[in-house]
């Protein structure tokens, strides 16, 4: 396998991609239900119903269950919504265009009008219930959020970071997670202080390599495999390579692959590399 690899496909059919006990540490941030469209067929998070999207997730990280050794873990982050409040679209913003909707789902059935969805949560137990082991809630704390024009609550500056493991004992190193700490990001804690990237990867919604590099070195070893189902811009795939570790990803559109392939080649460390179909 080289050294960075790029799948164009669904992150449903991880199986068919990698091989069995073959990844060490997932690390990934699935799209968020009903809050952009990629416009891409079949993707996830454009589901009618809450319930929907919940299955599709339980689903893809069934399929990545197989692919991870017995001492895994799996970084999952993922921020909070809205519902719509029943508004079938939502209008484009000049700063953040990808955020327009021309179908946006109804709200789910058990919530109301202007409702917070709770959906980091619903995506943890589902997952919990499919047997992974639930270690940590991270609170990833915005510097920079995105602004809001709401007026009757507080605005959103955080997501959040779950870390789940296949196994009771699973590979996990405190020291480096210690000796990654700098003066604002004490990632020995379970709140993390991190600026947004602010869409400077070309991407709709990368996260920064801050906020990845210490779920990797905390979690693997050099030369160890890591994998991102939802690949995006490929901000994984970069912190892999500067840290000495594989990477392989999965990214339903070939334009976001090409953009992660790009940035991975850019980087000063890249070896070998390949968009596969």
């Amino acid at each position: 396998m080289p050294d960075c690899e790029i799948v164009v496909g669904d992150a449903r059919d991880v199986g068919s991609f990698v091989a069995q006990g073959s990844v060490q540490s997932i690390i990934t941030s699935p799209p968020y239900w009903g809050q952009r469209s990629y416009g891409a067929e079949s993707e996830i998070g454009s589901e009618a119903t809450i319930d929907e999207y919940l299955e599709n997730i339980s689903n893809v990280f069934k399929a990545c269950w197989n692919s991870l050794r017995g001492d895994g873990t799996l970084w999952l982050i993922i921020g909070d919504g809205y519902t719509s409040g029943n508004r079938r679209y939502r209008d484009s913003d000049k700063k953040h265009s990808h955020r327009a909707m021309t179908s946006r789902p109804k709200t789910p059935q058990g919530l109301k009008r202007k409702d917070l969805i709770g959906l980091p949560w619903k995506v943890a137990f589902r997952l919990q219930a499919d047997g992974w082991y639930l270690r940590s809630d991270i609170i990833w704390h915005k510097l920079n959020p995105i602004p809001e024009s709401v007026r009757d609550r507080p605005h959103q500056s955080h997501e959040h970071i779950f870390l789940f493991s296949k196994s009771e004992k699973y590979c996990f190193n405190w020291s480096a997670l210690a000796e990654s700490q700098n003066d604002r990001l004490r990632c020995t804690r379970n709140v993390w202080t991190v600026p947004v990237n602010a869409g400077s990867s070309g991407h709709a919604a990368p996260f920064p390599l801050e906020l990845v590099k210490p779920c990797i070195l905390s979690s693997s070893k050099i030369g160890d495999l890591i994998m991102d189902p939802f690949a995006g811009s490929g901000s994984v795939g970069i912190a892999c390579q500067d840290l000495e570790r594989k990477f392989f990803g999965i990214e339903l559109m070939l334009e976001n692959a090409t953009l992660a392939l790009n940035r991975l080649q850019a980087n000063c460390h890249m070896r070998q590399g390949r968009i596969q179909f």
